[in-house]
């Protein structure tokens, strides 16, 4: 397993996207594989860079790796991996795993709950992420980290529109690996 490299997250977030599928997240001692993905960049008026910088959104005008992690609906904490070039305002939402390792630590934090990762608010809460790991960087040591064990991204992955917004909602930006 290596961390995945800057130069893979540097292009336009709708082609890194799909990209990230069946890389790793891991924190600690939990891993979990990206299923679900989707992508947002400053033209994009669903994206909280559309607006340009905001002490919120700074982290998306950084350097491609970083992650980028915000609140949402007043209690859930969402992240986001951060593409392109410093100065585009280009991040992919991490919206579900399929948990690998660690799988009764998430559990724990899940409060036994179904479906441990399989929204970006859960994914959060099983991988403990929150704001203290807005900035982090994935591609260098640390206690956060995006891998790849060389499993390939999907040949086809299920392709649809992206939920829980009200922008831009027909933009074809999600992508999943289809259930086996």
């Amino acid at each position: 397993m290596r961390r995945v490299g800057r130069a893979l997250l540097a292009g336009d977030a709708p082609d890194v996207a799909p990209l990230l599928l069946n890389k790793l997240l891991v924190h600690g001692p939990c891993i979990g594989r990206i299923i679900e993905v989707e992508a947002y960049r400053q033209d994009d008026p669903a994206s909280h860079s559309y607006r340009g910088v905001t002490p919120r959104t700074a982290v998306m005008f950084g350097p491609p790796g970083h992650l980028y992690v915000y609140f949402t609906y007043g209690m859930h904490w969402c992240a986001n991996v951060v593409t392109g070039t410093s100065g585009e305002g280009a991040a992919v939402l991490l919206r579900a795993l399929e948990p690998v390792e660690g799988i009764d630590i998430m559990l724990e934090r899940r409060n036994g709950r179904a479906g441990v990762a399989d929204g970006p608010a859960k994914l959060c809460q099983a991988m403990a992420i929150g704001p203290e790991h807005n900035g982090v960087d994935l591609c260098r040591p640390g206690s956060v980290g995006l891998f790849d064990d060389g499993t390939s991204p999907p040949g086809t992955p299920r392709v649809g529109p992206r939920i829980g917004i009200s922008k831009a909602v027909d933009v074809p930006w999600r992508w999943r690996v289809a259930p086996v």
